[in-house]
C-alpha cells in the first residue's frame, strides 16, 4: 500500500497525485479531440469559472454520496476537500451539464461534444483508479488467484490476498480509449464514441462489480423490474422519435398514460411474487447509462440524419 508520501513537512497523497494527473491529461486530451473534430472551444473561455466550478462541485459531491456512510458519522470531513476523496465520473457529469448548457445554442449538438468528452473522461477514469489501487480505495474480494494483493490498512476489511479490482479497471479503461480512437476514425456518425463507449464501460462495470469487496449502496431488483425499465426507454425514444406527428393534446395523454402505467407498477410491485437480488448502486447506474444512451444516440440520429 502506497497511501501517501511525505515532502519535508507536507503529506502529499497518492490518489490525489494520480487524480490530478488524470484531470490534466484527460483535460489536454478532450481540448485536441475537439479541435480535431473543428469544434470551437470559444465558450470554454467565456464560461471557465463555471467549468471550473462544476468540475469540483459535482466531483466532490458524487463522492459524498458514494460514501455517505462515512460522512453521516463524521459531518465535519465534508468540507475537508483534501483528502482525495473525488468522484472522476462525477466531475465529467459536471462538465457535460455546462457543456450542454452552455452550446444549446451553437451550430453544433451535444451528442458531437459527448463523443469528444467521453475518450478522454475514460483516459483519465484509468489514473484515477490506478490512485485507488496505490490508495486502497475500491478494494475488491477475497481470492486465491496469484495476483491478488494484500493491504495492510484499516480502511480494508480483509488481510488476505484480494483481487486487485482497481488495475483491471484502469487497464479496461486505457485499452477502451484505445478502442474509442480507433472508432472515431471509422465513424462517419454523431454517437458512434458515446454509445460504444458508454456501453462497454457499462457491462465492464457491471461485471467488475461483482469482484468489489468495500462497501456500497445496496439497489434490490427483479428481472421485471430491468423489463419495466426496457420498456420504459424504448417508450421514451418512441415518443422522442414521433413527437413532430403527434399534437399537443396527443403528447400530454401519451406522457400522462405513460407515467399512469409505471407509478401502477411502482405500487404493485410489493405483491409481486418475483425472486430478488442485490446489485451494487453503480451496477444499476451502469444499466439506466446504457439504456439512456442507446435511446439518446437513436434519436438523435432520427432528429440530424446529416450528422
Amino acid at each position: 500500500m502506497f497511501e501517501a508520501f511525505s515532502v519535508g513537512p507536507a503529506i502529499i497523497w497518492t490518489r490525489v497525485v494520480f487524480l490530478l494527473l488524470g484531470i490534466w491529461l484527460a483535460t489536454e486530451f478532450f481540448l485536441r479531440l475537439a479541435e480535431s473534430a473543428h469544434l470551437s472551444l470559444q465558450h470554454f473561455r467565456e464560461n471557465s469559472l463555471r467549468y471550473a466550478v462544476a468540475l469540483f462541485a459535482c466531483g466532490r459531491f458524487f463522492a459524498l454520496i458514494a460514501q455517505y456512510r462515512v460522512y453521516l458519522r463524521d459531518p465535519i470531513r465534508i468540507f475537508i476537500v483534501w483528502d482525495g476523496n473525488f468522484s472522476f465520473v462525477g466531475a465529467a457529469v459536471g462538465i457535460a451539464a455546462v457543456l450542454y448548457w452552455a452550446t444549446k445554442e451553437h451550430r453544433t449538438t451535444f451528442l458531437q461534444w459527448l463523443d469528444v468528452l467521453l475518450p478522454a473522461t475514460i483516459f483519465g477514469l484509468a489514473f484515477d483508479w490506478f490512485g485507488m489501487f496505490a490508495s486502497g480505495q475500491a478494494y475488491g474480494k477475497p481470492t486465491d488467484v496469484f495476483f491478488g494483493v494484500t493491504y495492510d490498512a484499516m480502511s480494508v476489511r480483509y488481510t488476505v490476498p484480494i483481487h486487485p479490482v482497481q488495475l483491471y479497471y484502469a487497464f479496461f479503461y486505457l485499452f477502451l480509449t484505445f478502442l474509442l480512437l480507433v472508432i472515431r476514425k471509422q465513424s462517419t456518425r454523431a454517437g458512434s464514441e458515446t454509445a460504444c463507449g458508454i456501453i462497454l464501460a457499462s457491462i465492464a462495470t457491471f461485471f467488475f462489480e461483482y469482484f468489489r469487496g468495500d462497501f456500497t449502496i445496496p439497489v434490490f431488483a427483479t428481472r421485471m423490474d430491468f423489463a419495466v425499465l426496457i420498456l420504459l426507454f424504448v417508450s421514451l425514444g418512441i415518443f422522442a422519435a414521433v413527437e413532430n406527428r403527434f399534437s399537443q393534446r396527443a403528447m400530454i395523454i401519451y406522457e400522462v398514460l405513460l407515467l399512469l402505467t409505471f407509478f401502477v407498477y411502482l405500487i404493485a410491485r410489493a405483491w409481486l411474487q418475483y425472486p430478488t437480488f442485490e446489485l451494487r448502486f453503480s451496477q444499476f447506474l451502469a444499466v439506466l447509462a446504457s439504456l439512456g444512451t442507446v435511446v439518446y444516440v437513436i434519436v438523435h440520429r432520427r432528429r440530424y440524419p446529416h450528422l
